[in-house]
């Protein structure tokens, strides 16, 4: 029995050697390597999107200046006219025969100018001899003047009644693109109806309006030089238009007017921006985003990788003196391309945040920073 104690006691020395040493070598272990990025400010530009709705350079409704019955419709709706271009005929005979009467009463007023100054030519000899008295001459002259105002009149109502006939063949205005047709070959129409025969849109350029907080609007303006408001606003960089399928529209527009009061009600101001439409893709009434650049000077750019979200809120791993990371809650704004966010807030230049596997760190572990790959300022800097 006691000759089993060497063997025993030599088994438990040789299970402390193995321990000792493995707790050495835990101790010597290298801590695992992160890559590591040191923030530092950079250019970047940001987007503000905002709800916008498109309105034709022109948008002209067409109405009848008579009352009458549609006869003919020249054109169909979406089609393209140009100025001048005949749309509609109304049917109303009243002013072809009021054409005709005024012709008539022309006539009859040249008659009698003609009679008045036969009449006159008549009587001033007989005046130059002394037969009759100067007082004939004088009547004479004075119903001659009458039948010639009576003339103007005539005249001047057949020009009337011609410029009413005219109104008869409607016309458009302007260059655009015919909207809606209510009213069709029958219908009767006046003046007076509040509904439009239809729309011309002039569509070469379109406005599209928005409108932003004051917030926004005091960032968009900051910085641009300008002795007024209004000036200011012309010098803002291009916007974009995303249309309500998601696609960018291929031509930048600018922002062109605003208005000079803010909404009280819902602390807003309004704002116009023009955009070229050379193709029509962009019609009246049509709604999308005006996306609005902004250039921030000195950003502080992180990976999205560099983060992770906790109970709502955004974290990163900064690494301290001694190799060891703590977690930082930051504030952020994501970049257009989604791969950065801009840290408004929590972290200050020169920190240095661990790039990926965050998932795996937790606060107070000692890693080994390795600096990061060339890539990621490449990133960064673009």
């Amino acid at each position: 029995m006691l000759s089993r104690w060497p063997f025993v006691l030599a088994t438990l020395l040789a299970g402390c050697s193995q321990d000792q040493e493995a707790s050495a070598s835990a101790a010597t272990r290298a801590p695992p390597e992160y890559a590591v990025m040191a923030v530092e400010p950079r250019s970047t530009t940001l987007y503000i999107d905002v709800p916008a709705s498109v309105m034709g350079q022109q948008n002209v409704e067409i109405r009848p200046m008579i009352d009458g019955y549609v006869e003919k419709i020249f054109v169909d709706e979406g089609a393209w006219v140009k100025q001048g271009e005949q749309l509609f005929k109304i049917k109303a005979p009243q002013y072809e025969q009021a054409v005709r009467t005024m012709q008539a009463g022309i006539k009859t007023a040249e008659a009698a100018v003609s009679s008045a100054r036969m009449s006159v030519d008549k009587v001033r000899p007989l005046v130059e001899r002394k037969i009759i008295s100067e007082y004939e001459l004088s009547g004479t002259q004075y119903t001659l003047q009458a039948r010639e105002a009576e003339l103007a009149q005539a005249r001047a109502a057949l020009a009337n009644a011609r410029t009413n006939l005219g109104y008869t063949v409607v016309s458009s205005p302007a260059d655009g693109v015919i909207g809606t047709l209510p009213f069709k070959v029958g219908s009767l129409v006046s003046a007076s109806m509040a509904q439009p025969l239809t729309t011309v849109s002039n569509i070469e350029h379109v406005h599209a309006y928005f409108s932003v907080n004051e917030k926004i609007m005091l960032s968009m303006t900051h910085g641009v030089d300008g002795a007024t408001f209004q000036e200011r606003i012309r010098k803002i960089p291009e916007v974009l238009f995303i249309l309500a399928d998601g696609r960018t529209y291929e031509h930048k527009g600018r922002v062109q007017a605003a208005s000079g009061l803010i909404n009280q009600e819902t602390g807003s101001t309004k704002f116009r921006a023009t955009f070229p439409n050379p193709k029509g893709i962009l019609r009246s009434g049509a709604s999308g985003l005006v996306r609005i650049p902004r250039t921030i000077e000195a950003a502080l750019l992180v990976p999205q990788s560099a983060t992770y979200e906790l109970q709502g809120k955004r974290f990163a791993y900064v690494l301290q003196a001694d190799d060891t990371v703590r977690q930082r809650e930051i504030s952020v704004r994501a970049t257009p391309d989604g791969r950065f966010f801009v840290a408004d807030q929590g972290l200050a230049r020169g920190d240095r945040v661990v790039l990926d596997g965050v998932a795996s760190l937790k606060a107070g572990t000692r890693i080994t920073p390795v600096p990061a790959p060339a890539e990621w300022d490449a990133k960064a800097a673009r």
